[in-house]
């Protein structure tokens, strides 16, 4: 099967992915249970139906209102799902390309969790333990697949220091400056950095590099954009997640480059 064309069956999938992130964003922060009830209408409590709970086309079809009370349904919901669609899209693309079609699933998990949990963090500044402390063995057990499948155990190995490693050095900032690093960012790094440190040190080194510049540019620019205090908080799951994003997605070719440029200075 074509890079391409598994790409696109994991973007269809991420659609369907995308409405379930909506209700896990919606609900875990709430305490809420995420499977049952079904969806209901948060206006009315109306039950959707099916027809209604359609990827994109469910809100589309409606009119970006509910059928029965006409209350409007934020247009974060179909963003949420094409969003995921997409990510989901180019992450499979990218590992097909590269032969690893074996960590697909693995990575489309950590996709999954690192948008929910961007999302999250942004509107809560929280980032649950519901999603963090299973999304590592989760990641962890379909690593675990895709090393076998691929016959090379030496990346879960790598994966899982790189995870101790990672973890650690978050766990140092945070007592080092409580302020400047919460105690979900720490819960978080060893998944991030057993996805990333599973495919290649590069990966890891870009990913951890990315986390950092990105959050620094945001506070600046909230620094001057909006007048924040440099003892404004800030949350940096985002950006911590957005870091690791990158270095799926382009991370090897980043540290590439930089040797590369290193070697010719």
């Amino acid at each position: 099967m074509s890079p391409l064309l598994v790409a696109s069956l994991a973007g269809l999938l991420g659609l369907a992915a995308g409405s379930f992130a909506n209700v896990v964003i919606h609900r875990v922060p709430r305490r809420e249970p995420v499977i049952r009830p079904g969806s209901r209408c948060p206006a009315c409590g109306t039950p959707i139906a099916w027809r209604d709970n359609l990827p994109l086309l469910g809100w589309l079809q409606l009119g970006g209102r509910c059928r029965s009370c006409r209350a409007p349904i934020s247009v974060r919901y179909p963003l949420v799902e094409l969003a995921t669609g997409l990510l989901w899209f180019v992450v499979a693309l990218r590992l097909a390309s590269e032969g690893l079609t074996w960590a697909i699933p693995a990575y489309l998990a950590f996709a999954f969790v690192c948008l929910v949990l961007a999302l999250i963090d942004a509107a809560t500044r929280l980032l649950p333990n519901r999603i963090t402390y299973p999304a590592f063995p989760v990641v962890a057990g379909l690593l675990l697949v895709a090393s076998l499948g691929l016959g090379d155990l030496a990346r879960l190995g790598r994966g899982l220091l790189s995870a101790v490693a990672v973890g650690g050095f978050f766990l140092l900032l945070a007592l080092i400056s409580p302020r400047g690093m919460g105690l979900g960012d720490v819960k978080l790094a060893p998944t991030l950095g057993l996805a990333l440190g599973w495919l290649s040190w590069g990966t890891l080194a870009v990913g951890v590099f990315a986390a950092f510049l990105l959050g620094g540019l945001a506070g600046l620019g909230g620094m001057l954009a909006l007048g924040l205090s440099r003892k404004s908080l800030l949350p940096f799951g985002p950006w911590l997640i957005a870091g690791a994003l990158l270095g799926v997605l382009a991370g090897a070719e980043v540290a590439g480059w930089y040797g590369r440029a290193l070697l010719g200075a």
